[in-house]
């Protein structure tokens, strides 16, 4: 699915965080209102000099989708990247030497989203042709075929002990599935608009979502009660937003180019990071702690954006493809990030920081 939410509309979730540090926020942090940037990039500011730069640098460019790129993900051992496109194929590669592994086929229309099981053994995808497919990684194998939603559906995610899966569908509900046995056992209808991005925080009691209505929701996974709603302004759309690795923060991207760390529990925007452009598509952003602490986002204009996470300053930009950026993700041990690009590039590029490669 083209993630242009004008058109048909999908989004990935660079979620799924397995490392155990955390961001730390400073606890007399200061609320920062959530501005609407000005339409222009702001230039580039240096990050304070007592602050390690990051030094990222193109490793590997793998080719072989022929429709966009919709999300990229690490498994998290670590050793696999896998890719879904809008050509209904999901694709696993080594992410070290570039080699396409396998490809996993049965999707009958395009793919909007992919999400790990935290053993790495089950790839769960998600498809405009309403289904949600959990593989079997190995053996390429469909080990269950989930149906419930009406419509195409956008974002997937497994709670940290794989045993339930969220899904949300351009059908506005929020489904919340059992995975040994294949059942839907909660629907959440919380949305009036496409629900652009779905995950649980680190103990699996609570579900983020967002959607194009505008709104944030926090959800108790097990009663399915909603217990807290943010809107981020009507010139600020969210399209995706994620717990933090700690799960004490939310990280939001937004249609005003802007993305921002909220205290969720006082729903207070901590840090609003800018300088990229983000108008259009649906564009994840995802945390990176595995060196320096900061912040990945594609962007329109074709690049990859690094914030350092605390001072909020741009500290590396990735130039190398040719089309919008809309999927990032993050290596789970090492310092390498993977992205993708939509219809005239086509491309998944590994990046990594050769000053800390292990």
């Amino acid at each position: 699915m083209d993630r242009n939410p004008e058109e048909t509309s999908s989004d990935d979730d660079a979620a799924s965080q397995t490392t155990e540090d955390d961001p730390q926020i400073p606890e007399n942090a200061e609320a920062q209102p959530a501005p609407a940037p000005a339409p222009a990039a702001p230039p580039v500011a240096p990050a304070p000099s007592n602050r390690e730069r990051p030094h990222y640098e193109l490793r590997h460019t793998l080719l072989g989708h022929t429709s966009s790129i919709s999300a990229v993900k690490f498994s998290p051992d670590g050793t696999l990247l896998a890719s879904c496109a809008n050509d209904k194929a999901v694709k696993i590669w080594n992410p070290f030497t570039g080699e396409l592994i396998r490809n996993l086929n049965g999707h009958t229309k395009g793919l909007s989203d992919i999400a790990w099981s935290s053993d790495s053994v089950y790839l769960a995808s998600a498809s405009d042709d309403t289904t949600i497919r959990i593989w079997d990684v190995d053996s390429g194998v469909t080990t269950k075929h989930l149906r419930g939603h009406s419509s195409f559906v956008f974002c997937v995610n497994f709670n940290t002990t794989a045993n339930l899966l969220v899904s949300g569908g351009c059908d506005g509900d929020i489904r919340i599935w059992n995975v040994a046995r294949g059942k839907c056992v909660k629907t959440l209808h919380g949305h009036l608009d496409y629900v652009t991005a779905v995950h649980f925080n680190r103990d699996g009691s609570l579900i983020v979502s967002c959607a194009l209505d505008g709104l944030i929701r926090i959800w108790n996974t097990s009663s399915g009660q909603c217990l807290k709603t943010m809107a981020e302004g009507h010139d600020a759309i969210c399209q995706h937003v994620q717990f933090s690795p700690n799960s004490k923060y939310i990280l939001s991207t937004a249609h005003d180019s802007a993305i921002r760390l909220w205290d969720y529990h006082t729903s207070r925007c901590l840090k609003t990071y800018v300088g990229h452009r983000n108008q259009k598509y649906c564009i994840a952003a995802c945390f990176s702690v595995t060196g320096g602490k900061w912040i990945v986002s594609g962007s329109e204009d074709n690049k990859v954006y690094l914030w350092d996470l605390q001072s909020r300053e741009v500290v590396q930009t990735l130039e190398g493809h040719q089309d919008v950026v809309v999927a990032v993700a993050t290596h789970p041990h090492q310092n390498m990030i993977a992205s993708g690009s939509i219809e005239t590039d086509l491309s998944i590029r590994i990046w990594m920081d050769p000053g800390s490669a292990d």
